[in-house]
């Protein structure tokens, strides 16, 4: 059934809707299938993610049709004809009132928002790809979401930092993933810290048998310490508080809480989240029971929803702003093709759009409204000599970056791969040449030799100008 004319009206304005500020917009990108029109598909995608079915009923009255999802703009050439990367472009006016506030607090709940704008339209059989490119989220709803409680601003307090462009963040994941027991998981902590900033557990890191939670917590806790009392310096831990029950996540926050409180250092740990897998309720739970911990968001799981190669799912911006509505204090947003994982160079409006006030998308311009900063997370494949050229792409370094094989892969200690990474930013904070830079920093020198094949291809001269370094 064509419904388009009622759930399409193009001779709306997009800047009078943007102004009136009562509709949420998104951008959609859509290959119809064969033998259904452009419109008449998207007009059913409106109608599936409001208020519409698939037949006219008898239920309906004047007030329904007046919160109807509204096709308001058409391109059906935008893309091409390429299977994956055709289609055309058409943009959905969602009034406000179709979202969800919660009834104990009035805050608006993401997993219905998601639900709505990705929803039962992924799967219906009148396209062959339905991809949301982004979104425009109103100031009456911005205001309604409950947004970071915490950032990189309190960690860089805690390592005795301005707490306004404060700096790069070295850290590292510990590896390997699995297989570690405690005694030698808290012996790799200590390693790192003695030259970098920040672990995270990897996200298959949580209770294993060979690695229980109750018994692993207390050494990391006091490695922290002793790495602490030993440099001089503060030092952080991000602790894996993922769980499928809200009780379950609280419980285990308040575990690893305590035991970092012994040694005064609770105020040194986040809680990673694999906000993906579980879900707004997850990012929430923590949130909500812990708004004075870092939230961090790993994404494990996104590709599956956010890969350029599928023709469905959503571009990677939009899950970058709905993670900040929900309320990460950080969030991984790729390495902008530096690393090992899917990007590209142009993907610094990842990180823009969640650390700025203001950003424009790929096709609206979003004001966040005073909305807490999100931290860019920069993990996957990186090492010192990737990192001056991704800072200079991004344009600056207030991130934390977590290397796993690019700490505990350095060809002398984790340490001596922790202080590669300061100085790799260091080098590029100066706008020193990184060959230059090497000669009079033996760490940064060295991570020429631990990575001969990206020094080859980031420097291929280097043999030559730098030689190896023992």
């Amino acid at each position: 059934m064509d419904q388009s004319n009622r759930y399409a009206d193009l001779s709306l304005n997009e800047a009078d809707l943007i102004a009136g500020g009562k509709h949420f917009l998104v951008a959609y990108k859509l290959i119809p299938a064969k033998g259904f029109g452009f419109l008449e598909v998207a007009a059913h995608i409106a109608a599936e993610s409001s208020t519409g079915t698939n037949v006219e009923v008898s239920t309906t009255d004047d007030f329904t049709r007046g919160v109807d999802a509204l096709v308001y703009d058409i391109d059906e050439t935008a893309f091409g004809d390429d299977v994956v990367r055709g289609g055309g472009l058409f943009k959905v006016a969602f009034p406000v009132e179709l979202f969800d506030p919660s009834i104990t607090d009035g805050v608006f709940n993401i997993s219905h928002l998601w639900s709505l704008i990705l929803g039962n339209n992924q799967g219906m059989g009148d396209h062959e790809g339905l991809r949301m490119l982004d979104f425009l989220v109103p100031e009456c709803m911005v205001k309604k979401f409950d947004g970071p409680s915490a950032n990189i601003t309190n960690l860089w307090k805690v390592l005795g930092r301005p707490e306004v462009d404060g700096g790069y963040i070295s850290g590292t994941i510990i590896k390997p993933k699995l297989g570690l027991r405690p005694e030698p998981f808290a012996k790799a902590c200590y390693d790192f810290w003695l030259g970098g900033d920040f672990i995270k557990n990897d996200e298959p890191q949580a209770n294993q048998p060979f690695c229980p939670m109750k018994t692993v917590m207390p050494k990391i806790a006091e490695s922290m310490d002793r790495a602490q009392q030993e440099t001089g310096e503060a030092k952080l831990f991000s602790a894996n508080a993922t769980a499928d029950f809200h009780g379950e996540c609280i419980a285990r926050g308040d575990f690893i809480l305590e035991c970092f409180a012994k040694y005064d250092s609770a105020d040194h740990v986040a809680f990673l989240i694999d906000g993906f897998v579980s879900g707004p309720s997850g990012v929430t739970t923590a949130r909500r029971a812990f708004p004075d911990t870092f939230l961090h968001f790993h994404r494990a799981g996104h590709g599956a929803v956010t890969s350029y190669k599928s023709p469905m799912g959503m571009d990677p911006l939009c899950y970058m702003k709905l993670v900040r509505l929900m309320g990460a204090s950080g969030m991984h947003t790729g390495t902008m093709g530096y690393g090992k994982m899917e990007g590209h160079g142009k993907e610094t409006v990842l990180a823009y759009m969640i650390e700025r006030d203001e950003c424009m998308g790929h096709y609206y311009h979003q004001n966040w409204y005073g909305m807490k900063a999100t931290t860019p997370i920069i993990s996957g494949g990186m090492n010192a000599l990737r990192l001056p050229g991704f800072f200079e792409n991004l344009g600056h370094g207030n991130v934390i970056n977590t290397c796993g094989g690019g700490a505990f892969g350095h060809i002398d200690s984790p340490a001596a791969g922790g202080q590669s990474l300061n100085q790799a930013y260091n080098c590029w904070k100066e706008g020193a040449d990184p060959i230059e830079y090497a000669k009079t920093h033996p760490e940064f020198a060295r991570a020429f030799d631990s990575f001969p094949g990206d020094a080859d291809k980031i420097f291929p001269d280097w043999r030559e100008k730098l030689g190896t370094h023992k």
